[in-house]
């Protein structure tokens, strides 16, 4: 999936409080890890999610290689889930 860089944050930014903890409690992940898929860079404490970032307008796309994480935050702000 693609998505732009600015949306992505968008949505990590719209997420009620505490659901970082969340999404990592129900995946088996540590929160940096999560936070690293919305464009962190908490790699000492998290790994690296499968995001690939390009250079571009809009803060640059961004392909998603699993958009588990993304449907969760998605389904937490009532919105849709696309994939």
């Amino acid at each position: 999936m693609y998505i732009t860089f600015n949306e992505l944050r968008r949505i990590k930014d719209s997420l009620p409080h505490g659901s970082i903890k969340a999404i990592a409690d129900k995946l088996n992940l540590s929160e940096d890890t999560v936070r690293n898929y919305f464009g962190g860079s908490h790699y000492p404490s998290g790994v690296s999610a499968g995001i690939h970032v390009e250079q571009g307008p809009d803060g640059g796309i961004v392909t998603l290689d699993d958009t588990t994480i993304l449907d969760m935050a998605k389904s937490m702000l009532g919105e849709k889930a696309l994939s």
